[in-house]
């Protein structure tokens, strides 16, 4: 009997082993997906100096110009934007939206106007230099905004995915016209959750979200080709901070003229300036 059954037992075991729908490896593990691209390297960099910052700025939004720090904030009711003292954190004008269902998110200066997207609003408002106090004009973006800046001839747009969208202002339609869309990756496939951005000698530097990364991306390609490690900054200079689990990394702003970096968090109580070491 069991010399009879052995040939049918041999054809259910390969079966068994054939048979896709029970696997023998577990597939709610990540898999790796090779796609030729280098590991981005490692950005080191110096804090030289650690300034005050608003612990109730929802930074959302940094941007140097002209040796002034602007600064856009978010959360509804209270988004705001602002032109901050570097050396105390204190705002020397402040423009609290007045709409309580906005809530604010990336700022960039493009073409001597201030642009400051909307999360969910699809606007984006946009600002004289020498006057913060009220929108000149609102633009609409027709997905979420998250992070903003420009490359002198386009504005550069994050909306949480992996993209970057390349878009300039139509003044007639007061649309966005897009220019071209670059999708984020390295070595491991796409980076998602690209949130506040700067624009850096043909790069852009990228926080993402609940992330202590910054990215360098070429913009040539989507590759990140860099990737800057700040965990633990905040609480190294500040052993006693309590900020919550929303309060993380994001704000990035670049002085042309120092090289220098000032980074932030959302309602962190210190702004950091950085000197990259090997950029």
């Amino acid at each position: 009997m069991i010399r009879k059954l052995l040939p049918f037992a041999l054809i259910v075991l390969l079966f068994s082993c054939n048979n896709n729908s029970t696997p023998d490896i577990d597939t709610s593990l990540p898999v790796s997906r090779p796609n030729n691209i280098p590991p981005p390297e490692p950005i080191t960099f110096t804090v030289d100096s650690v300034y005050p910052h608003d612990p109730k700025a929802f930074t959302q939004g940094l941007q140097f110009y002209k040796g002034k720090l602007y600064e856009g904030t978010g959360e509804p009711k209270i988004s705001s934007l602002r032109i901050v003292d570097i050396k105390t954190g204190t705002p020397e004008k402040k423009y609290v939206i007045p709409d309580p269902t906005i809530f604010g998110e990336g700022i960039t200066i493009f073409k001597n106007k201030i642009y400051q997207l909307t999360w969910q609003n699809h606007k984006i408002f946009v600002y004289n230099l020498d006057d913060i106090m009220h929108p000149i004009a609102t633009y609409n973006w027709s997905l979420e905004g998250w992070g903003l800046t420009n490359d002198g001839n386009n504005l550069i747009i994050s909306d949480g995915s992996s993209k970057l969208y390349y878009v300039r202002p139509d003044e007639a339609s007061k649309q966005m016209r897009t220019i071209k869309i670059l999708t984020v990756a390295d070595n491991t496939g796409e980076l998602d959750s690209l949130n506040e951005l700067e624009y850096i000698d043909g790069y852009v530097f990228a926080n993402r979200w609940y992330n202590n990364h910054i990215i360098k991306i070429d913009t040539s390609n989507g590759h990140a080709v860099g990737i800057m490690d700040l965990t633990g900054l905040l609480h190294q200079y500040d052993p006693n901070d309590q900020v919550g689990d929303e309060a993380v990394l994001n704000g990035i702003a670049y002085d042309s003229t120092t090289k220098k970096l000032y980074i932030t968090g959302k309602d962190w109580p210190k702004l950091f300036e950085v000197k990259l070491n090997n950029p």
